[in-house]
């Protein structure tokens, strides 16, 4: 029988450390683009040697990261056996991040600590998970010394372009089976499901001319506007289907960027956008790809001027299907579920969320998962994506107890 308050006791008595060890990670940057987190890898390695963690470094190859658009990626396992039997079971965060972007408060790379929070760009999504699962399995080998099973870590750097690099690529060249898996995620909720992602480079050709002679060109940009207001019209009807899982309400599409044009005097031959579709888990990305071609095409076949049409090239550019539930996560939903309402003092819903993650990946490959770290109720919350992003320091330390416990429970099953 573990003895959770030992547990608990021990990551209290380490708290700073696990605390020191976020700050170091946060303070190297590993903005994506353009995603050189190599550096991120190597740095986490050599602090976690100190504890006896040995961890295998996987370099995915310079040309495979290069035409995927990044720079570097080295994806890091750590593999803690316990002995014959058991489970194994992986914990995973990425350590990739987008850019931080403007209105920051804070340094986004200094970890500085304020009124019981930790800030810093990836502070909440996920490099606290690094130090979430690091931490726990340094309890759980101090103080309930497995007998069986094995824990694995798997800190990797693709999650903001979709994960194929990342436990992706793992998966694929076989380097990794676990039997279990939890994600980086937030202390409020046990996620068991997410919305599957679909973007797209959507390019408006016209004709540049003169403004002073406008009637002589195609412009590019009018084009793009009236297939952009027949995307938004669908986007109004994906209001009207609803997602059966709690915690996720309805499909929705977004334009997250625009570019083009060459000048102020000058009608844009040329217009570039790119839209991200999240479908919910009931959705056919099949279906929704198509449906998406079809307005866009429509779109612009209706759009005509004096000098002639519009020409439009359509691009998938990234695909993550839904995360659905497994049937073999119930023992991690029964085990967070029952420290996570013990040390929260509330009850931990099993829910979806709207976000897409990397996590789909190890369901793809017939591994049962969930999401769960330490984070705040709500990404809003954590302002994760924003300027001044942060963890309480207080879910740091409760989601790594809570996540001790869970470990304690899961190798003790046989």
């Amino acid at each position: 029988m573990t003895d959770y308050a030992k547990l608990d006791a021990w990551i209290d008595a380490h708290f700073d450390e696990e605390v020191k060890f976020l700050q170091a990670l946060v303070r190297v940057p590993t903005d994506t683009p353009p995603g050189n987190n190599a550096p991120h890898a190597e740095r986490t390695a050599e602090l976690i040697a100190a504890w006896g963690f040995d961890a295998e470094k996987h370099a995915v190859p310079a040309q495979e990261v290069k035409d995927y658009g990044l720079e570097s990626i080295t994806n890091l396992i750590v593999r803690r056996p316990y002995g014959d039997g058991g489970r194994t079971i992986a914990l995973n965060a990425h350590g990739d991040v987008v850019p931080p972007g403007e209105g920051w408060t804070h340094d986004p790379y200094g970890g500085e600590i304020e009124d019981g929070k930790l800030f810093g760009r990836a502070a909440a999504v996920s490099k606290s998970d690094f130090a979430t699962f690091t931490f726990a399995v340094r309890a759980l080998e101090a103080v309930a010394k497995p007998k069986q099973g094995r824990v694995e870590l798997h800190f990797t750097y693709d999650e903001e372009f979709g994960g194929l690099l990342g436990p992706g690529w793992l998966l694929k060249n076989k380097l990794t089976k676990p039997d279990l898996m939890i994600a980086a995620g937030f202390s409020y909720e046990v996620v068991t499901a997410h919305n599957g992602c679909l973007q797209m480079e959507v390019t408006v050709q016209g004709k540049m001319a003169h403004a002073a002679v406008p009637s002589t060109g195609v412009d590019a940009l009018q084009g793009a506007v009236h297939i952009l207001n027949a995307l938004y019209a669908q986007n109004t009807l994906y209001q009207q289907v609803t997602s059966k899982v709690e915690g996720i309400s309805h499909p929705y599409l977004n334009v997250g960027r625009i570019e083009g044009g060459t000048n102020t005097n000058v009608v844009p031959g040329k217009v570039v956008f790119k839209l991200d579709r999240r479908m919910i888990p009931e959705e056919n990305p099949a279906e929704v790809e198509a449906t998406i071609r079809e307005v866009i095409a429509k779109a612009a076949a209706e759009f005509k001027t004096p000098a002639g049409g519009i020409e439009v090239d359509v691009r998938r550019i990234l695909l993550a299907h839904a995360m659905k539930p497994l049937p073999g996560n119930k023992p991690l939903v029964d085990a967070i579920q029952k420290h996570g309402g013990e040390l929260f003092g509330q009850l931990i819903p099993a829910m979806g969320t709207p976000l897409y993650t990397d996590v789909r990946l190890y369901g793809e490959a017939g591994i049962p998962g969930v999401i769960y770290g330490a984070g705040p109720r709500t990404v809003l919350e954590s302002h994760a994506k924003r300027n001044d992003e942060r963890i309480d320091l207080e879910d740091l330390r409760r989601a790594t107890k809570v996540i001790a416990r869970a470990l304690a429970d899961l190798m003790g099953e046989g």
